[in-house]
């Protein structure tokens, strides 16, 4: 499965911020694809019932236009995302910036094709020193296993003259 191909632009922002007026210096999705699928740790920032901000980091693997993550329910940013799920992930790379927004989804049981591949990205990432961290295809057969497909991602790498604003969806 491919991801979908968004909408491109420039995000707007303040004029003397040097953000092109027009399409130049724009970054291709495929772009942003490939820093997700390499990144090893993403940050996640949540809200927590009462409002306040929560971040963390946290590993996760890029799939068929999709961030998955895990965690237990018991963690504070699945008990923020049990209440809001809305969430923004940003990449630790604060040079070449990928930052995805939308709405967290909790995957029950995966089908068994969809376990195998993530139990692979998973492995072939954190299965090394010093984690040694290789799931089985059950490992989440009941939970612990989330999504967020975005609905609107940023980027650049060099600001502010790439500034990319990717929009899915209608």
């Amino acid at each position: 499965m491919t991801s979908p191909q968004p909408r491109i632009d420039h995000p707007v922002m303040p004029k003397g911020y040097g953000v092109p007026d027009d399409d130049s210096g724009l970054l291709p999705w495929s772009w942003a694809e490939e820093r997700l699928t390499a990144a090893d740790n993403f940050w996640f920032s949540t809200t927590r019932p009462d409002g306040r901000p929560h971040a963390m980091p946290a590993w996760g693997a890029w799939l068929d236009g999709a961030l998955y993550f895990e965690g237990s329910p018991e963690t504070r940013r699945a008990r923020n995302l049990a209440g809001n799920p809305n969430l923004s992930i940003h990449l630790e790379n604060a040079v070449e910036v990928v930052i995805l927004e939308g709405v967290a989804e909790d995957v029950p049981k995966p089908p068994r094709g969809l376990s195998e591949r993530l139990s692979q990205i998973f492995t072939a990432k954190y299965g090394g020193p010093p984690w040694e961290y290789k799931p089985e295809p059950t490992q989440w057969d009941d939970g612990g296993l989330w999504l967020m497909r975005p609905r609107v991602a940023f980027g650049w790498s060099s600001f502010p003259t790439d500034t990319t604003r990717w929009r899915f969806g209608t």
